[in-house]
């Protein structure tokens, strides 16, 4: 099977539509109305710390998230900016270190809480 290419020619932000042109060669057993799913790669980071995005995780903004403490008996919360973001993680600019762990979800309900215990 040949490596299919594509090339993006137009892209119009009013109607977040992409038009793409190229040709594949046609895998044994494809047939025309299946339906194809891809992965455009925008950019490859090398030597990048993130973690999963947060609930109320922005590109390029300072969000507060819990860390785990104690052996993961309490969260503190910390100050961590966040960089580049994707649809599942976010690149952590300052903040956490390799290996910390960090609570995702939402945690607004403890906003007036720098520390919480976990159970």
């Amino acid at each position: 099977m040949s490596n299919p290419t594509r090339t993006v020619t137009a892209f119009h932000p009013s109607q977040d539509v992409r038009e793409a042109e190229g040709s594949t060669s046609q895998h044994q057993g494809a047939r025309p109305d299946l339906s194809v799913e891809g992965t455009v790669e925008i950019e490859r980071l090398t030597y990048v710390l993130f973690v999963g995005r947060p609930v109320h995780g922005e590109a390029n903004s300072t969000v507060g998230l819990f860390k785990l403490i104690d052996d993961g008996k309490d969260a503190a919360r910390v100050q961590v900016v966040l960089g580049r973001t994707s649809v599942n993680t976010v690149e952590i600019v300052k903040g956490l270190q390799i290996g910390d762990q960090v609570i995702l979800s939402d945690m607004s309900a403890w906003d007036n809480f720098d520390r919480v215990q976990l159970k």
